[in-house]
Protein backbone atom coordinates (compact mmCIF):
# COMPACT_ATOMS: atom_id res chain seq x y z
CA UNK A 1 0.00 0.00 0.00
CA UNK A 2 1.44 3.41 -0.92
CA UNK A 3 1.53 6.54 1.13
CA UNK A 4 -1.03 8.04 -1.13
CA UNK A 5 -3.33 5.19 -0.28
CA UNK A 6 -2.89 5.80 3.39
CA UNK A 7 -3.80 9.47 3.02
CA UNK A 8 -6.64 8.89 0.63
CA UNK A 9 -8.30 5.61 1.48
CA UNK A 10 -10.39 4.06 -1.29
CA UNK A 11 -13.95 5.30 -1.54
CA UNK A 12 -16.55 2.82 -0.39
CA UNK A 13 -18.63 1.00 -3.04
CA UNK A 14 -21.89 -0.71 -2.35
CA UNK A 15 -23.58 -3.57 -4.06
CA UNK A 16 -26.47 -1.78 -5.70
CA UNK A 17 -27.26 1.23 -7.84
CA UNK A 18 -25.14 4.37 -8.12
CA UNK A 19 -27.85 6.05 -10.16
CA UNK A 20 -29.55 9.21 -9.17
CA UNK A 21 -33.37 9.25 -8.80
CA UNK A 22 -35.16 11.90 -10.75
CA UNK A 23 -39.00 11.90 -10.80
CA UNK A 24 -39.22 8.16 -10.65
CA UNK A 25 -36.62 7.41 -13.37
CA UNK A 26 -32.95 6.41 -13.07
CA UNK A 27 -29.96 8.40 -14.26
CA UNK A 28 -28.24 6.27 -16.85
CA UNK A 29 -24.72 7.84 -16.40
CA UNK A 30 -21.99 5.66 -14.85
CA UNK A 31 -18.75 6.97 -13.23
CA UNK A 32 -15.59 6.20 -15.23
CA UNK A 33 -12.90 4.15 -13.56
CA UNK A 34 -9.50 3.42 -15.19
CA UNK A 35 -7.49 0.27 -14.69
CA UNK A 36 -4.63 2.09 -12.98
CA UNK A 37 -6.45 4.63 -10.87
CA UNK A 38 -9.21 4.97 -8.39
CA UNK A 39 -10.97 7.92 -6.84
CA UNK A 40 -8.35 9.81 -4.90
CA UNK A 41 -10.54 11.58 -2.37
CA UNK A 42 -13.59 10.84 -0.33
CA UNK A 43 -15.22 13.87 -1.85
CA UNK A 44 -14.82 12.47 -5.32
CA UNK A 45 -16.38 9.24 -4.21
CA UNK A 46 -19.23 11.07 -2.58
CA UNK A 47 -19.94 13.06 -5.71
CA UNK A 48 -20.05 9.95 -7.87
CA UNK A 49 -22.22 7.89 -5.53
CA UNK A 50 -25.57 9.49 -4.80
CA UNK A 51 -28.23 7.88 -2.60
CA UNK A 52 -26.59 4.42 -2.49
CA UNK A 53 -28.96 1.58 -1.59
CA UNK A 54 -27.50 0.29 1.60
CA UNK A 55 -30.25 -2.19 2.23
CA UNK A 56 -29.34 -4.56 -0.60
CA UNK A 57 -27.61 -7.74 0.66
CA UNK A 58 -26.30 -10.85 -1.12
CA UNK A 59 -24.38 -13.92 -0.22
CA UNK A 60 -20.62 -13.44 -0.62
CA UNK A 61 -19.11 -14.92 -3.75
CA UNK A 62 -15.49 -16.00 -3.84
CA UNK A 63 -13.91 -14.36 -6.87
CA UNK A 64 -11.97 -16.23 -9.47
CA UNK A 65 -8.31 -15.08 -9.50
CA UNK A 66 -6.13 -15.52 -12.60
CA UNK A 67 -3.12 -17.83 -12.29
CA UNK A 68 0.15 -16.09 -11.29
CA UNK A 69 -1.56 -13.23 -9.40
CA UNK A 70 -2.30 -15.05 -6.15
CA UNK A 71 0.73 -13.40 -4.48
CA UNK A 72 -0.66 -9.91 -4.97
CA UNK A 73 -3.91 -10.64 -3.14
CA UNK A 74 -4.67 -8.49 -0.14
CA UNK A 75 -6.37 -10.13 2.76
CA UNK A 76 -9.57 -8.70 4.19
CA UNK A 77 -9.49 -9.77 7.79
CA UNK A 78 -12.86 -8.24 8.68
CA UNK A 79 -14.89 -10.23 6.16
CA UNK A 80 -12.62 -13.12 5.52
CA UNK A 81 -12.72 -12.31 1.81
CA UNK A 82 -9.89 -11.90 -0.67
CA UNK A 83 -9.53 -8.65 -2.58
CA UNK A 84 -8.65 -8.63 -6.23
CA UNK A 85 -5.60 -6.79 -7.59
CA UNK A 86 -6.35 -3.18 -8.25
CA UNK A 87 -4.81 -3.19 -11.69
CA UNK A 88 -7.29 -5.62 -13.15
CA UNK A 89 -11.03 -5.11 -13.68
CA UNK A 90 -13.16 -8.20 -13.30
CA UNK A 91 -16.69 -8.90 -14.38
CA UNK A 92 -18.30 -12.13 -13.40
CA UNK A 93 -14.96 -13.66 -12.27
CA UNK A 94 -13.22 -13.29 -15.67
CA UNK A 95 -10.42 -10.85 -16.70
CA UNK A 96 -12.04 -8.05 -18.63
CA UNK A 97 -9.44 -5.57 -19.72
CA UNK A 98 -11.31 -4.38 -22.76
CA UNK A 99 -14.55 -3.22 -21.10
CA UNK A 100 -15.26 0.46 -21.28
CA UNK A 101 -15.44 2.49 -18.09
CA UNK A 102 -19.16 3.13 -18.73
CA UNK A 103 -19.86 -0.57 -18.52
CA UNK A 104 -17.65 -1.55 -15.57
CA UNK A 105 -17.16 0.37 -12.33
CA UNK A 106 -14.60 -1.31 -10.05
CA UNK A 107 -15.74 -4.78 -11.08
CA UNK A 108 -19.49 -4.12 -10.44
CA UNK A 109 -21.96 -3.84 -13.32
CA UNK A 110 -24.45 -1.04 -12.72
CA UNK A 111 -28.09 -2.08 -12.78
CA UNK A 112 -30.31 0.38 -14.54
CA UNK A 113 -33.61 -0.33 -12.79
CA UNK A 114 -34.88 -1.33 -9.38
CA UNK A 115 -36.10 -4.66 -10.72
CA UNK A 116 -34.57 -7.80 -9.25
CA UNK A 117 -31.12 -8.33 -10.81
CA UNK A 118 -30.56 -11.32 -13.08
CA UNK A 119 -29.08 -14.37 -11.40
CA UNK A 120 -25.33 -14.23 -11.95
CA UNK A 121 -22.19 -14.19 -9.75
CA UNK A 122 -21.19 -10.96 -8.08
CA UNK A 123 -17.58 -9.88 -7.38
CA UNK A 124 -16.55 -7.82 -4.39
CA UNK A 125 -13.99 -5.19 -5.34
CA UNK A 126 -13.34 -2.96 -2.35
CA UNK A 127 -12.31 -3.54 1.23
CA UNK A 128 -15.11 -1.22 2.20
CA UNK A 129 -17.87 -3.64 1.00
CA UNK A 130 -20.18 -4.61 3.85
CA UNK A 131 -22.36 -7.69 3.62
CA UNK A 132 -23.61 -7.49 7.15
CA UNK A 133 -27.40 -7.76 7.58
CA UNK A 134 -29.08 -4.39 7.62
CA UNK A 135 -32.50 -3.18 8.61
CA UNK A 136 -34.78 -3.20 5.58
CA UNK A 137 -36.54 0.05 4.82
CA UNK A 138 -39.73 -0.09 2.77
CA UNK A 139 -39.43 1.82 -0.48
CA UNK A 140 -41.76 4.68 -1.06
CA UNK A 141 -44.28 4.47 -3.87
CA UNK A 142 -43.51 6.56 -6.92
CA UNK A 143 -47.20 6.70 -7.86
CA UNK A 144 -48.84 8.08 -4.71
CA UNK A 145 -47.94 10.78 -2.26
CA UNK A 146 -47.61 10.06 1.39
CA UNK A 147 -50.95 8.49 2.43
CA UNK A 148 -50.86 10.45 5.64
CA UNK A 149 -51.09 13.66 3.63
CA UNK A 150 -54.13 12.57 1.52
CA UNK A 151 -57.28 14.52 2.01
CA UNK A 152 -59.97 12.32 3.69
CA UNK A 153 -62.96 14.56 4.34
CA UNK A 154 -65.19 11.62 5.18
CA UNK A 155 -63.01 10.88 8.19
CA UNK A 156 -62.87 14.34 9.68
CA UNK A 157 -66.31 15.63 8.58
CA UNK A 158 -69.40 13.41 8.83
CA UNK A 159 -72.22 13.88 6.30
CA UNK A 160 -75.32 14.64 8.42
CA UNK A 161 -77.58 13.08 5.79
CA UNK A 162 -75.65 9.80 5.55
CA UNK A 163 -77.14 8.43 8.77
CA UNK A 164 -80.62 9.57 7.74
CA UNK A 165 -80.25 7.82 4.37
CA UNK A 166 -79.02 4.70 6.12
CA UNK A 167 -81.96 4.65 8.53
CA UNK A 168 -84.52 5.38 5.81
CA UNK A 169 -83.19 2.65 3.51
CA UNK A 170 -83.37 -0.08 6.10
CA UNK A 171 -86.64 1.21 7.52
CA UNK A 172 -88.36 1.09 4.13
CA UNK A 173 -86.97 -2.41 3.49
CA UNK A 174 -88.25 -3.58 6.87
CA UNK A 175 -91.67 -2.02 6.33
CA UNK A 176 -91.92 -3.72 2.90
CA UNK A 177 -91.16 -7.13 4.38
CA UNK A 178 -93.58 -6.55 7.26
CA UNK A 179 -96.35 -5.37 4.93
CA UNK A 180 -95.87 -8.41 2.69
CA UNK A 181 -96.07 -10.73 5.67
CA UNK A 182 -99.25 -9.05 6.90
CA UNK A 183 -100.85 -9.22 3.48
CA UNK A 184 -100.07 -12.92 3.20
CA UNK A 185 -101.44 -13.57 6.68
CA UNK A 186 -104.69 -11.65 6.25
CA UNK A 187 -105.10 -13.03 2.73
CA UNK A 188 -104.81 -16.53 4.12
CA UNK A 189 -107.26 -15.78 6.94
CA UNK A 190 -109.77 -14.23 4.52
CA UNK A 191 -110.09 -17.39 2.40
CA UNK A 192 -113.37 -19.04 3.43
CA UNK A 193 -113.14 -22.75 4.12
CA UNK A 194 -115.72 -25.44 4.64
CA UNK A 195 -116.21 -26.08 8.33
CA UNK A 196 -117.89 -29.18 9.67
CA UNK A 197 -117.89 -32.79 8.59
CA UNK A 198 -118.10 -33.88 4.97
CA UNK A 199 -119.72 -37.19 4.11
CA UNK A 200 -118.92 -39.02 0.87
CA UNK A 201 -121.90 -39.14 -1.47
CA UNK A 202 -120.25 -40.30 -4.70
CA UNK A 203 -116.84 -41.83 -5.41
CA UNK A 204 -116.66 -42.81 -9.06
CA UNK A 205 -113.44 -43.99 -10.68
CA UNK A 206 -115.02 -45.56 -13.81
CA UNK A 207 -113.31 -48.90 -13.34
CA UNK A 208 -116.59 -50.73 -14.03
CA UNK A 209 -117.65 -51.65 -17.55
CA UNK A 210 -120.09 -49.52 -19.52
CA UNK A 211 -123.19 -51.58 -18.76
CA UNK A 212 -122.55 -51.47 -15.02
CA UNK A 213 -121.77 -47.75 -15.00
CA UNK A 214 -125.05 -46.88 -16.72
CA UNK A 215 -127.08 -49.79 -15.38
CA UNK A 216 -129.77 -49.79 -12.67
CA UNK A 217 -127.15 -50.06 -9.94
CA UNK A 218 -124.73 -47.63 -11.54
CA UNK A 219 -124.16 -44.00 -10.60
CA UNK A 220 -125.05 -42.47 -13.97
CA UNK A 221 -128.08 -42.00 -16.20
CA UNK A 222 -128.00 -41.13 -19.90
CA UNK A 223 -130.31 -38.36 -21.04
CA UNK A 224 -131.73 -39.32 -24.44
CA UNK A 225 -133.35 -36.44 -26.31
CA UNK A 226 -132.97 -34.09 -29.24
CA UNK A 227 -134.04 -30.74 -27.90
CA UNK A 228 -131.73 -28.11 -26.53
CA UNK A 229 -128.48 -30.02 -26.34
CA UNK A 230 -128.22 -31.88 -29.61
CA UNK A 231 -128.93 -35.53 -30.22
CA UNK A 232 -127.99 -37.58 -27.17
CA UNK A 233 -128.73 -41.24 -27.89
CA UNK A 234 -128.36 -44.12 -25.50
CA UNK A 235 -125.71 -45.62 -27.78
CA UNK A 236 -122.43 -46.70 -26.24
CA UNK A 237 -120.70 -45.04 -29.21
CA UNK A 238 -121.08 -41.71 -27.47
CA UNK A 239 -120.69 -42.56 -23.77
CA UNK A 240 -118.65 -45.50 -22.51
CA UNK A 241 -115.92 -46.52 -20.09
CA UNK A 242 -112.50 -47.88 -21.01
CA UNK A 243 -109.29 -48.43 -19.04
CA UNK A 244 -110.64 -46.63 -15.99
CA UNK A 245 -111.87 -43.53 -17.86
CA UNK A 246 -115.25 -42.22 -18.96
CA UNK A 247 -115.40 -41.13 -22.61
CA UNK A 248 -118.01 -38.75 -24.02
CA UNK A 249 -117.46 -38.70 -27.77
CA UNK A 250 -119.32 -36.83 -30.51
CA UNK A 251 -120.09 -38.65 -33.76
CA UNK A 252 -121.81 -37.76 -37.05
CA UNK A 253 -125.48 -38.64 -37.46
CA UNK A 254 -124.85 -39.30 -41.13
CA UNK A 255 -122.85 -42.38 -40.07
CA UNK A 256 -126.14 -43.85 -38.84
CA UNK A 257 -128.86 -42.66 -41.26
CA UNK A 258 -126.86 -41.34 -44.22
CA UNK A 259 -126.13 -37.82 -45.43
CA UNK A 260 -129.27 -37.35 -47.55
CA UNK A 261 -131.57 -38.19 -44.65
CA UNK A 262 -130.10 -35.34 -42.64
CA UNK A 263 -131.44 -32.71 -45.07
CA UNK A 264 -134.69 -34.08 -46.47
CA UNK A 265 -137.41 -36.73 -46.25
CA UNK A 266 -136.53 -38.49 -43.02
CA UNK A 267 -138.37 -38.83 -39.70
CA UNK A 268 -136.55 -39.98 -36.64
CA UNK A 269 -138.22 -40.84 -33.33
CA UNK A 270 -136.36 -41.63 -30.11
CA UNK A 271 -138.17 -44.63 -28.68
CA UNK A 272 -136.05 -44.46 -25.54
CA UNK A 273 -136.45 -40.70 -25.07
CA UNK A 274 -135.91 -39.72 -21.45
CA UNK A 275 -137.31 -36.22 -21.66
CA UNK A 276 -140.34 -37.25 -19.61
CA UNK A 277 -138.20 -38.77 -16.86
CA UNK A 278 -135.25 -36.39 -16.73
CA UNK A 279 -137.19 -33.13 -17.03
CA UNK A 280 -139.27 -32.24 -13.95
CA UNK A 281 -142.99 -31.83 -14.75
CA UNK A 282 -142.46 -33.02 -18.34
CA UNK A 283 -144.11 -36.46 -18.13
CA UNK A 284 -147.51 -36.18 -19.84
CA UNK A 285 -148.64 -39.43 -18.25
CA UNK A 286 -147.99 -38.32 -14.69
CA UNK A 287 -150.40 -36.57 -12.39
CA UNK A 288 -147.97 -33.67 -12.08
CA UNK A 289 -147.97 -31.96 -15.47
CA UNK A 290 -147.25 -28.48 -14.18
CA UNK A 291 -145.23 -26.67 -16.77
CA UNK A 292 -145.54 -29.46 -19.33
CA UNK A 293 -145.01 -28.24 -22.87
CA UNK A 294 -146.25 -30.75 -25.42
CA UNK A 295 -144.46 -29.03 -28.31
CA UNK A 296 -141.18 -29.12 -26.41
CA UNK A 297 -141.74 -32.76 -25.53
CA UNK A 298 -142.23 -33.89 -29.12
CA UNK A 299 -139.40 -31.67 -30.32
CA UNK A 300 -137.11 -33.32 -27.79
CA UNK A 301 -138.02 -36.86 -28.80
CA UNK A 302 -138.34 -36.66 -32.60
CA UNK A 303 -137.18 -34.76 -35.69
CA UNK A 304 -138.13 -34.46 -39.36
CA UNK A 305 -135.91 -33.26 -42.20
CA UNK A 306 -137.51 -31.09 -44.88
CA UNK A 307 -135.53 -29.18 -47.49
CA UNK A 308 -138.50 -26.89 -48.22
CA UNK A 309 -138.81 -25.58 -44.68
CA UNK A 310 -135.08 -25.84 -44.00
CA UNK A 311 -135.54 -28.18 -41.02
CA UNK A 312 -133.00 -30.94 -40.63
CA UNK A 313 -132.14 -33.74 -38.25
CA UNK A 314 -129.35 -32.90 -35.83
CA UNK A 315 -126.08 -33.58 -37.70
CA UNK A 316 -124.11 -34.51 -34.56
CA UNK A 317 -124.72 -37.06 -31.83
CA UNK A 318 -123.13 -36.70 -28.41
CA UNK A 319 -123.92 -37.62 -24.81
CA UNK A 320 -125.15 -36.08 -21.61
CA UNK A 321 -125.06 -38.11 -18.42
CA UNK A 322 -126.28 -37.11 -14.97
CA UNK A 323 -126.56 -38.30 -11.39
CA UNK A 324 -130.27 -37.39 -11.21
CA UNK A 325 -132.01 -39.68 -8.70
CA UNK A 326 -128.57 -41.22 -8.01
CA UNK A 327 -126.51 -38.63 -6.14
CA UNK A 328 -126.99 -34.96 -5.22
CA UNK A 329 -125.71 -32.56 -2.58
CA UNK A 330 -126.86 -29.44 -0.78
CA UNK A 331 -123.67 -27.71 0.32
CA UNK A 332 -120.46 -29.67 0.15
CA UNK A 333 -117.61 -30.37 -2.21
CA UNK A 334 -117.26 -31.78 -5.72
CA UNK A 335 -114.01 -32.87 -7.38
CA UNK A 336 -113.94 -33.92 -11.01
CA UNK A 337 -111.39 -34.71 -13.72
CA UNK A 338 -113.13 -32.79 -15.28
CA UNK A 339 -116.68 -31.64 -14.51
CA UNK A 340 -119.28 -29.61 -16.30
CA UNK A 341 -122.29 -28.36 -14.39
CA UNK A 342 -125.07 -28.93 -11.87
CA UNK A 343 -128.82 -28.40 -11.84
CA UNK A 344 -131.29 -28.41 -8.95
CA UNK A 345 -133.08 -31.68 -8.25
CA UNK A 346 -136.38 -29.78 -8.05
CA UNK A 347 -137.36 -26.46 -9.59
CA UNK A 348 -138.17 -25.10 -6.15
CA UNK A 349 -138.16 -21.46 -7.22
CA UNK A 350 -139.39 -21.94 -10.77
CA UNK A 351 -138.04 -23.01 -14.18
CA UNK A 352 -134.54 -22.23 -15.34
CA UNK A 353 -132.84 -19.99 -14.33
CA UNK A 354 -135.02 -19.12 -11.31
CA UNK A 355 -133.84 -22.19 -9.41
CA UNK A 356 -130.21 -21.68 -10.40
CA UNK A 357 -127.48 -23.53 -12.26
CA UNK A 358 -123.92 -24.13 -11.12
CA UNK A 359 -121.37 -24.41 -13.93
CA UNK A 360 -118.32 -25.93 -12.27
CA UNK A 361 -116.35 -25.92 -15.51
CA UNK A 362 -117.09 -24.97 -19.08
CA UNK A 363 -114.63 -24.70 -21.92
CA UNK A 364 -114.76 -24.25 -25.66
CA UNK A 365 -112.92 -26.94 -27.58
CA UNK A 366 -111.64 -24.47 -30.16
CA UNK A 367 -107.91 -24.00 -30.69
CA UNK A 368 -105.89 -21.52 -28.65
CA UNK A 369 -106.01 -19.11 -31.57
CA UNK A 370 -109.78 -18.77 -31.15
CA UNK A 371 -110.43 -15.08 -30.31
CA UNK A 372 -113.09 -15.71 -27.63
CA UNK A 373 -111.31 -18.00 -25.15
CA UNK A 374 -110.53 -21.38 -26.65
CA UNK A 375 -109.30 -24.57 -25.04
CA UNK A 376 -106.67 -22.73 -23.00
CA UNK A 377 -109.45 -21.19 -20.86
CA UNK A 378 -111.82 -22.75 -18.32
CA UNK A 379 -114.76 -20.88 -16.84
CA UNK A 380 -116.95 -21.18 -13.78
CA UNK A 381 -120.27 -19.40 -13.40
CA UNK A 382 -123.67 -19.23 -11.71
CA UNK A 383 -126.87 -18.87 -13.74
CA UNK A 384 -129.78 -17.20 -11.97
CA UNK A 385 -132.51 -14.67 -12.65
CA UNK A 386 -136.14 -13.74 -11.88
CA UNK A 387 -137.42 -14.60 -15.38
CA UNK A 388 -136.65 -17.27 -17.97
CA UNK A 389 -135.23 -14.65 -20.34
CA UNK A 390 -133.45 -12.60 -17.68
CA UNK A 391 -130.25 -14.37 -16.67
CA UNK A 392 -127.73 -12.50 -14.47
CA UNK A 393 -124.86 -14.88 -15.17
CA UNK A 394 -122.77 -11.92 -16.35
CA UNK A 395 -122.51 -10.83 -12.69
CA UNK A 396 -121.23 -14.15 -11.37
CA UNK A 397 -118.64 -15.73 -13.64
CA UNK A 398 -114.88 -15.97 -13.97
CA UNK A 399 -112.13 -17.98 -15.62
CA UNK A 400 -108.57 -19.24 -15.42
CA UNK A 401 -106.15 -19.70 -18.29
CA UNK A 402 -103.03 -21.63 -19.29
CA UNK A 403 -100.36 -19.40 -20.81
CA UNK A 404 -98.17 -21.97 -22.58
CA UNK A 405 -100.43 -24.98 -23.01
CA UNK A 406 -104.14 -25.84 -22.92
CA UNK A 407 -106.53 -27.88 -20.80
CA UNK A 408 -106.85 -30.63 -23.39
CA UNK A 409 -103.26 -31.85 -22.97
CA UNK A 410 -103.69 -33.45 -19.56
CA UNK A 411 -106.02 -34.10 -16.65
CA UNK A 412 -106.96 -31.33 -14.26
CA UNK A 413 -108.99 -31.37 -11.06
CA UNK A 414 -111.99 -29.03 -11.04
CA UNK A 415 -113.39 -28.39 -7.59
CA UNK A 416 -116.55 -26.85 -6.17
CA UNK A 417 -116.62 -25.78 -2.52
CA UNK A 418 -120.07 -24.69 -1.41
CA UNK A 419 -121.62 -23.67 1.88
CA UNK A 420 -124.45 -21.39 2.98
CA UNK A 421 -121.98 -18.48 3.20
CA UNK A 422 -119.75 -18.82 0.12
CA UNK A 423 -119.14 -20.71 -3.11
CA UNK A 424 -115.80 -21.27 -4.83
CA UNK A 425 -114.80 -23.00 -8.08
CA UNK A 426 -111.16 -23.59 -8.95
CA UNK A 427 -108.84 -25.72 -11.04
CA UNK A 428 -106.05 -27.79 -9.40
CA UNK A 429 -105.45 -25.36 -6.51
CA UNK A 430 -107.38 -22.66 -4.63
CA UNK A 431 -104.92 -20.13 -5.99
CA UNK A 432 -106.37 -20.82 -9.47
CA UNK A 433 -109.96 -20.02 -8.63
CA UNK A 434 -112.31 -19.28 -11.47
CA UNK A 435 -115.05 -17.89 -9.25
CA UNK A 436 -115.23 -17.11 -5.54
CA UNK A 437 -118.44 -15.60 -4.28
CA UNK A 438 -119.54 -14.69 -0.76
CA UNK A 439 -123.24 -14.87 -0.02
CA UNK A 440 -123.20 -11.50 1.70
CA UNK A 441 -126.34 -10.06 0.07
CA UNK A 442 -129.57 -11.42 -1.47
CA UNK A 443 -129.30 -12.38 -5.12
CA UNK A 444 -132.20 -10.14 -6.09
CA UNK A 445 -130.27 -7.19 -4.65
CA UNK A 446 -127.06 -8.41 -6.28
CA UNK A 447 -128.78 -8.49 -9.67
CA UNK A 448 -129.86 -4.83 -9.46
CA UNK A 449 -132.80 -5.64 -11.73
CA UNK A 450 -135.12 -2.95 -13.06
CA UNK A 451 -138.59 -2.77 -11.56
CA UNK A 452 -140.25 -3.21 -14.96
CA UNK A 453 -139.00 -5.14 -18.01
CA UNK A 454 -140.42 -5.54 -21.49
CA UNK A 455 -141.32 -8.91 -22.98
CA UNK A 456 -141.95 -7.84 -26.53
CA UNK A 457 -144.64 -5.19 -26.19
CA UNK A 458 -145.90 -6.34 -22.82
CA UNK A 459 -144.41 -4.71 -19.68
CA UNK A 460 -143.70 -7.05 -16.77
CA UNK A 461 -143.35 -5.88 -13.19
CA UNK A 462 -140.52 -7.83 -11.61
CA UNK A 463 -141.18 -9.75 -8.45
CA UNK A 464 -138.53 -11.22 -6.18
CA UNK A 465 -138.89 -15.01 -6.52
CA UNK A 466 -136.52 -15.54 -3.58
CA UNK A 467 -138.18 -13.13 -1.14
CA UNK A 468 -138.61 -15.83 1.51
CA UNK A 469 -135.12 -17.29 1.06
CA UNK A 470 -131.68 -16.51 2.43
CA UNK A 471 -128.64 -14.78 0.99
CA UNK A 472 -127.71 -18.12 -0.62
CA UNK A 473 -131.09 -18.56 -2.38
CA UNK A 474 -131.57 -20.01 -5.00
CA UNK A 475 -128.34 -21.90 -4.29
CA UNK A 476 -129.66 -23.41 -1.09
CA UNK A 477 -131.27 -26.56 -2.52
CA UNK A 478 -129.91 -30.02 -3.48
CA UNK A 479 -128.18 -30.09 -6.87
CA UNK A 480 -127.22 -33.09 -8.99
CA UNK A 481 -124.29 -33.42 -11.36
CA UNK A 482 -124.28 -33.34 -15.17
CA UNK A 483 -121.45 -34.29 -17.54
CA UNK A 484 -121.88 -33.59 -21.22
CA UNK A 485 -120.16 -32.55 -24.41
CA UNK A 486 -122.22 -30.25 -26.63
CA UNK A 487 -121.62 -29.26 -30.25
CA UNK A 488 -122.87 -26.03 -31.80
CA UNK A 489 -125.70 -24.11 -30.20
CA UNK A 490 -127.53 -20.80 -30.54
CA UNK A 491 -127.43 -19.58 -26.95
CA UNK A 492 -124.49 -17.22 -27.51
CA UNK A 493 -121.79 -19.48 -26.10
CA UNK A 494 -120.09 -19.24 -29.48
CA UNK A 495 -120.30 -15.55 -30.42
CA UNK A 496 -121.33 -14.67 -33.96
CA UNK A 497 -118.55 -13.75 -36.40
CA UNK A 498 -115.84 -15.22 -34.15
CA UNK A 499 -113.48 -17.86 -35.46
CA UNK A 500 -115.23 -18.22 -38.84
CA UNK A 501 -118.42 -19.42 -37.20
CA UNK A 502 -120.59 -20.74 -40.08
CA UNK A 503 -124.01 -19.88 -38.60
CA UNK A 504 -125.80 -17.01 -36.86
CA UNK A 505 -127.62 -17.52 -33.58
CA UNK A 506 -130.76 -15.64 -34.63
CA UNK A 507 -131.02 -17.38 -38.00
CA UNK A 508 -134.06 -19.64 -38.43
CA UNK A 509 -131.87 -22.07 -40.33
CA UNK A 510 -128.86 -22.01 -37.99
CA UNK A 511 -128.65 -25.81 -37.74
CA UNK A 512 -128.85 -26.15 -41.53
CA UNK A 513 -126.01 -23.64 -41.97
CA UNK A 514 -123.97 -25.57 -39.43
CA UNK A 515 -124.59 -28.91 -41.19
CA UNK A 516 -123.69 -27.50 -44.60
CA UNK A 517 -120.28 -26.40 -43.25
CA UNK A 518 -119.41 -29.92 -42.05
CA UNK A 519 -116.37 -30.15 -44.33
CA UNK A 520 -114.94 -27.11 -42.53
CA UNK A 521 -115.33 -28.05 -38.86
CA UNK A 522 -115.28 -31.86 -38.88
CA UNK A 523 -111.58 -32.23 -39.88
CA UNK A 524 -110.62 -30.32 -36.71
CA UNK A 525 -111.95 -33.17 -34.55
CA UNK A 526 -109.12 -35.57 -35.36
CA UNK A 527 -109.40 -39.05 -36.78
CA UNK A 528 -108.92 -41.28 -33.74
CA UNK A 529 -112.14 -40.36 -31.93
CA UNK A 530 -110.30 -39.79 -28.64
CA UNK A 531 -109.03 -36.38 -29.76
CA UNK A 532 -112.58 -35.03 -29.79
CA UNK A 533 -113.67 -36.77 -26.57
CA UNK A 534 -114.27 -35.45 -23.10
CA UNK A 535 -112.33 -37.87 -20.87
CA UNK A 536 -113.14 -38.09 -17.16
CA UNK A 537 -110.92 -39.92 -14.71
CA UNK A 538 -112.90 -39.63 -11.48
CA UNK A 539 -115.79 -37.88 -9.79
CA UNK A 540 -116.14 -37.38 -6.04
CA UNK A 541 -118.95 -35.68 -4.14
CA UNK A 542 -119.20 -34.89 -0.43
CA UNK A 543 -122.04 -33.29 1.50
CA UNK A 544 -121.99 -31.44 4.79
CA UNK A 545 -123.35 -33.74 7.43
Amino acid sequence: MSDNDAVNPPAPFYLGENSKRTKGKHNQSTPSVSNNSRPSTAGTAASSIVNPIVSFSVDPVIPIVPTGQQDSLEPIPRLGLTALPRNTSYYGGRPNTGDSPSRVASGIRLRETFAAPPARPLTAVSTAVSLAPSKTTRMRSTMLDDPSTLDKPWVTTKDPYARIAYILTYSVAFLGVAASALRIYFGYKSVPLITGNLCMVLDEDFNSDTDTTFGPNGNWVREVQLGGFGWQPSSSNNSYTSNGYLYITPTLTSNVIGSDAIFNGYTYNLTDCTYNSTTPGANPGSSNTTGFNAAAYYQACGAVSNSTTGTIINPVQSARITTLNKASIRYGRVELWPAIWMLPVNDTYGPWPLSGEIDIMESRGNARSYPDQGIDYVRGSLNWGPLSFLNAVYKTFGWWTQRRTDYGEGFHTYTLEWTDSFLRMYVDTRLHYMLELSFDEPFFTRGDFPSVVQNGTQPIVLQNPWVNGTNATPFDQPFYLILDLAVGGTNGWFPDNAGNKPWLDNSKTAMLEFAQAQDTWYPTWGSDGESSSLIVDSVKMWELC
